[in-house]
């Protein structure tokens, strides 16, 4: 049998499910509350530059701020090269506030659940083979964790609906106001006191700048470093994570064939 991890930490959103239809009802109604357009109904196409440009967001706050630029026709390979500072202009221009426009998406997402469950959940899919993965280390000794900007509770519902029962305390989301780093980090000192024992955590992400972020902290040399690359990231991201020797570049294929297998 391979080498098993002690923690299998994994983030949410572009890793275990996919949920651009949702990132985007969810981004346009924001829009529509913040910027107030003639016509409530989104442009044709629009949709689809959102989801090619998924990989820039970082936080929810950005998503509606993605449309505005967008609809103000910011080229797309700018808005690639150099998001962050886009970003910050369009809110500065219009004098909001990311922790609003958070405030705000969260607010449009908790008002969809309240009023149609069952729709706001129709709109998420789960990658081929991650339920079946994170159904065989339930039943392993490895212990597994969702470490995601995604509000917990989010991931808690979505998890449950799929036959997942993961205990909240293993659900680190946005409520826990740090970084990823962070919250591997104290996983690690926590099993280290609890078990005396040499601990390894594997960590699947989507986004090459938080395992770059981990991979420049020679404290966490523990932590191995996965880039999903079925998630929101773009053929740049990928090609530099395969000629890196720290980062592993794991494709569905694997994660159904060989990924965590046990026999």
């Amino acid at each position: 049998m391979p080498v098993m991890p002690t923690i299998l930490a994994l983030d949410f959103d572009g890793v275990v499910c996919d949920g651009l239809i949702e990132y985007f009802q969810t981004a346009w109604r924001t829009y529509c509350q913040i910027w107030s357009p003639a016509d409530t109904t989104p442009p044709e196409g629009l949709a689809e530059q959102f989801y090619r440009l998924r990989p820039v967001i970082e936080t929810g706050w950005e998503m509606p701020v993605l449309l505005r630029s967008l609809l103000l026709n910011t080229p797309e390979d700018e808005i690639l090269e150099n998001w962050q500072a886009i970003a910050q202009q369009y809110i500065t221009a219009d004098q909001l506030n990311p922790g609003e426009i958070a405030n705000s998406v969260d607010r449009v997402r908790d008002e969809w659940i309240a009023s149609d469950p069952e729709d706001w959940l129709a709109q998420h899919r789960f990658y081929p083979g991650i339920i079946p993965l994170l159904q065989r280390v339930l039943s392993s000794p490895i212990y597994w964790v969702i470490v995601t900007t995604k509000e917990g509770r989010f991931v808690h519902q979505l998890l449950q609906q799929q036959g997942i029962d993961l205990p909240t305390t293993q659900i680190y989301g946005k409520e826990v106001k740090r970084p990823k780093a962070q919250t591997l980090r104290a996983l690690y000192e926590q099993f280290s006191r609890q078990t005396n024992q040499p601990v390894s955590i594997w960590f699947v992400e989507d986004r090459l700048k938080t395992l770059q972020a981990i991979q420049k902290q020679p404290d966490l040399s523990y932590v191995k470093l996965y880039l999903a690359d079925w998630g929101y990231n773009t053929a740049k991201e990928r090609a530099i994570a395969d000629q890196d020797p720290q980062i592993w570049l794991l494709s569905l294929k694997e994660v159904e064939q060989e990924f965590l297998v046990f026999s």
